[in-house]
């Protein structure tokens, strides 16, 4: 038995919540191997919206097991909270949720670290969502963070109060002010005998043992490949690796153990916080986009940047995760125009057109080349199956498929389940 892995192929937001919720069914355990809460997973079911950040999207599927992977890093606070937002579901979270001892705890001060980094960039703020995530891992990397399993120490509070001395160091230096850290210790410690009560494991046996039992397992990433901290838009990305290869470090399966690689894109681009957008709009169309989308941020609910598909990026994406299989999603937010585009290419500044992703493109202000296509301009609100479809887009999915050499799959016409078409 080979483990999936799901993931996102643009800058996040690719709709990953809501098809984890689909395909979940035909699997035992879904697993998350990275990301923090700086990642929102939305799903729609029976009118009612949910949105995660840190647990695994197939929590409201009781015969899954959820696991929280060691590539997490976790914010105790919000982990409580999101548990407690499952109490009027009747989820028995002590029967399907686990959580890695080897996952990386946010604390209060990677918080107020987060900010103050953010502060001193000015005018080149990266666009954090100040969660922490950045500094977690940092101190990950550093060989001086936290892990679940270092909370059922009884020494636990003398290793916390060293790091926080760490980074008060490094607040003073940016005369960034501590004063509420007293209020957001008594929370996080709250948190933290909560978290006590979950059931922590050595979750790479538990994966490793599903695998051999030939139970189904799908590994579900967070954020977007092009945000992978080596091959995303640096340094506009986040700070875990967001591709497949994460899945094998996030959750400690070996390479040679993946099965099929879901890669979600959007039927057209958005972005969150700053970085390079060579199909961004700024017109009319964008905001239409927007407002057609509802493209605001689940997590920080800011609005996002909005533009036309970007066809080099997501063929990098394709290649660097080696993907099997593509869902496109949120097809109708297109039903509103009478002509769409696609970037087939770039020109740089030189002149020269390219259609790869290059080393120089964050600095370089890239124009698209575009190719117009008719749109449907109509409601896709009670479509079904693939035979429904208008011809107009039925012509853009075969368009995408010839030029990715990857099937389309699935095509989401709507933010409900039933709202899911499987080609």
């Amino acid at each position: 038995m080979k483990m999936d892995v799901l993931l996102g192929l643009q800058w996040g937001d690719e709709g990953k919540g809501k098809i984890v919720d689909v395909l979940a069914p035909q699997y035992e355990v879904v697993a998350r191997f990275q990301g923090g809460p700086n990642a929102g997973h939305t799903l729609e079911f029976d009118g009612i919206k949910h949105v995660l950040h840190q647990i695994p999207s197939g929590i409201f599927r009781s015969q899954i097991l959820n696991i929280i992977g060691n590539g997490v890093v976790l914010d105790p606070i919000i982990l409580k909270k999101e548990i407690e937002g499952l109490g009027k579901f009747s989820i028995d979270y002590q029967k399907n949720l686990v959580v890695s001892k080897k996952a990386t705890i946010i604390i209060p001060t990677h918080k107020l670290l987060d900010a103050a980094y953010e502060q001193s960039k000015g005018d080149k703020k990266i666009g954090s969502t100040l969660k922490g995530i950045g500094p977690t891992y940092q101190d990950k990397i550093g060989r001086s963070a936290l892990r679940i399993g270092d909370i059922l120490s009884p020494d636990f509070r003398e290793k916390y109060q060293v790091l926080v001395d760490k980074h008060k160091t490094t607040l003073s230096f940016y005369s960034f002010p501590v004063d509420k850290l007293e209020e957001m210790e008594g929370q996080f410690f709250e948190a933290v005998e909560f978290v006590k009560s979950l059931n922590l494991i050595d979750s790479e046996y538990v994966v490793n043992d599903a695998l051999a039992s030939h139970k189904k397992i799908l590994a579900e990433g967070a954020q977007g490949s092009l945000l992978d901290v080596d091959f995303g838009s640096y340094p506009f990305v986040t700070s875990s690796t967001t591709m497949t290869a994460g899945a094998c470090t996030g959750l400690g399966v070996a390479p040679s153990k993946i099965g099929e690689v879901f890669g979600i894109f959007k039927a057209y681009c958005t972005r969150v916080g700053s970085g390079p957008f060579p199909t961004e709009l700024f017109d009319a169309t964008g905001e239409a986009m927007r407002k057609e989308g509802n493209e605001f941020g689940s997590t920080t609910g800011r609005p996002r940047r909005c533009g036309w598909l970007d066809l080099p990026a997501l063929k990098y994406s394709i290649m660097i995760n080696g993907v099997t299989q593509l869902f496109m999603m949120k097809a109708d937010v297109l039903n509103i125009f009478d002509e769409i585009k696609v970037c087939t290419d770039y020109v740089l500044p030189t002149g020269e057109k390219i259609d790869r992703l290059s080393f120089e493109i964050t600095d370089l202000d890239v124009k698209p080349v575009y190719k117009p296509m008719k749109g449907w301009h109509c409601s896709l609100a009670d479509v079904r199956s693939y035979d429904e479809f208008p011809t107009e887009l039925k012509e853009y999915v075969a368009f995408l498929e010839e030029e990715l050499k990857v099937p389309i799959k699935l095509v989401s016409v709507g933010p409900d389940r039933v709202q899911t078409i499987l080609r």
